[in-house]
């Protein structure tokens, strides 16, 4: 079973409000960007990344949390960030009971947070390119 299937099987299996949030969650996170690719890591968690890691998400009782994995590092203009605030770095959004998912606004988070994994990743190339010269 592929990581999509496996998401597809975890949302299925959650039957109360947490299992609509995560299927809107989802749905919003892969609108964001055509390179956007899913992950079954850590024994059981959906993982969402481009250029690098992006979110995490998992249904916990009360609640459903997207930790995004370099989320300090990202401008929250539409105060999203609500969990993980004192993190170095990383921030969540933590869904209750009620919430509803603010698409456009995920999706700002979501593309900010692939921007700063393309930005991480030129940063990383142009160090390693600067050491081979020294060499």
């Amino acid at each position: 079973m592929d990581a999509s299937e496996e998401i597809d099987r975890l949302i299925e299996g959650i039957t109360d409000w947490r299992g609509a949030v995560f299927a809107d969650v989802r749905k919003v996170v892969l609108s964001a960007d055509a390179g956007i690719i899913e992950e079954w890591k850590w024994m059981g968690s959906p993982v969402w990344s481009c250029d690098g890691m992006i979110a995490v998400a998992n249904a916990h009782k009360g609640k459903v949390k997207l930790t995004f994995a370099h989320g300090a590092k990202l401008a929250d203009p539409d105060g999203l960030f609500n969990a993980g605030l004192e993190g170095n770095a990383r921030r969540a959004i933590d869904y209750l009971e009620g919430d509803k998912v603010d698409a456009a606004a995920l999706q700002r988070l979501v593309r900010a947070a692939i921007d700063f994994n393309r930005t991480k990743l030129k940063k990383n190339a142009s160090a390693k390119a600067k050491k081979s010269k020294e060499a």
